[in-house]
This record gives C-alpha cells, structure tokens and sequence, in this order.
C-alpha cells in the first residue's frame, strides 16, 4: 500500500536584513520605510495643522464678532442715569506699520527655508536609512526667520508701551481693551511658532532624518504664513474698523 508523507519541507524563514527577507525591511526605527512614506507622513501632518489652525481661527472670528458689534452696543452712565456711547477710537502707534512688515518678510524667510528642506526631504536617495540634512544650508534662513519673529514681537511689545503712554491702558476703555486682546492672543501664537522654529533648528543640527525634518518645517512654516496673514487681518481691522 502506497503511503505519503504528512508534512512537506518548507524553507527556513528569514528575518530582516536589510532589504531581503520575508519580513518588511526595518529601518531608522522601523518607521522610514516605503518610497511614499515621506507623502504620507506629510498629508497627515498638515491634516492635523488644518485641525488645529481652525480652532485659532475660530477664536478670532469670534473676537471680530465682538469687536463688531460692541462698538455700538451703548452703556450706562452710572452719574446721569442715560445710556451713552463708550467707544472711543485707538490712535494706533506708527510702528505697527514697521511690524507688519517684518513679520511679512520673516514669512518669506520661512518659505525659503521650507521650500529647501521640502527638495532635501523629497530627494533622499536611501530610503531606509535616511541622509540627515545638510543643516549649513537652510538653518541660516531659519535663523533669520527666528530673529525676525523675535523682532515682532520685540516690536510689539513697545508698541504697547506706547500705546498704554498715551492713554490707552487695558483697562481705559472697551476700545482699547479690544487692542490689547486681539494683539496680545495673536502674539501668545506667534511666539508659540517661535518656540516651534528653535526645536526645528535644533533638530537640523543634529544627526536626524532629512524627510523627518522636512515634514516639521513644512508644519510650523505652513503655521507662520497663517499667522502672518493673520496678523494682517487684525491690523486691518483695528486700523479701518475701529
């Protein structure tokens, strides 16, 4: 009688070495692997910078609402009894002006170093092990996008000052308080974009991930356009609608 083996030969299975073998080849953590790892990486760290800049929207599109409709909004007079109109209009300081455009051109600075480290992300030719990035050749244009916020906000701070010299404290009237809100909020998030710049600029200078770095300085570049053009809108409405 004819009789057949209950078991077959099988290969011996092979671990990872490299980029052979029947498990997926590890690499930088296991976590820079696959031509389209960098895309992807990248479409999920702008989802989540759209969901947080929405929420900050949010906030200013309330404060305007505010700010609108509190102009006309009278109060009452506590020694006449009669309701009355307490908004007075801000002389804004001239160097508001001096700021803004500051801050316009360190978002200039801030696409140039985001546009180089984007090709040096793009155009890495290992994969598994990822070159880390040239850092001598966009932490100079990091740099001065730093030291530009640093102005602005160094610039604002004055502007304040001057603001509160002339009479116009935070607590002087619902015009001026408004100031101070909206430019003071505006501020907490630049400097929040500061402090992501310095990070950024530490990490280029270590031996890290050139695609890595790429997908943090796109997030925290695309993050400073939007408070630049953020700022533009406040100071617009502060100067034509106040």
């Amino acid at each position: 009688m004819a009789t057949f083996p209950t078991t077959a030969p099988v290969d011996d299975p092979q671990l990872s070495g490299g980029d052979h073998g029947s498990l997926p080849p590890a690499g930088d953590g296991g976590f820079e692997y696959g031509p389209g790892y960098f895309d992807i990486r990248l479409r999920r760290a702008r989802l989540g910078l759209i969901v947080g800049l929405t929420g900050i929207l949010m906030i200013f599109i309330s404060f305007t609402s505010a700010y609108v409709v509190r102009q006309g909004l009278p109060t009452l007079d506590m020694r006449t009894g009669a309701l009355v109109l307490d908004w007075l209009p801000v002389r804004l300081p001239g160097l508001l002006f001096i700021n803004t455009f500051v801050l316009l051109l360190s978002s200039v600075s801030m696409e140039l170093a985001r546009r180089q480290a984007a090709r040096e992300g793009a155009g890495a030719t290992n994969v598994i092990a990822d070159e880390p990035p040239r850092p001598a050749d966009k932490i100079s244009w990091l740099a001065l996008t730093i030291v530009l916020g640093v102005t602005f906000l160094a610039g604002q701070w004055v502007a304040w000052r001057e603001l509160a010299a002339s009479g116009f404290s935070i607590a002087s009237s619902p015009s001026s308080s408004f100031v101070y809100l909206l430019t003071g909020t505006h501020g907490i998030h630049l400097l929040g974009g500061v402090v992501a710049l310095l990070a950024v600029g530490v990490a280029s200078l270590s031996r890290g991930s050139a695609k890595s770095h790429a997908v943090w300085l796109d997030v925290t570049g695309w993050y400073w356009h939007f408070m630049a053009l953020l700022w533009v809108y406040i100071f617009a409405l502060l100067k034509f609608v106040g």
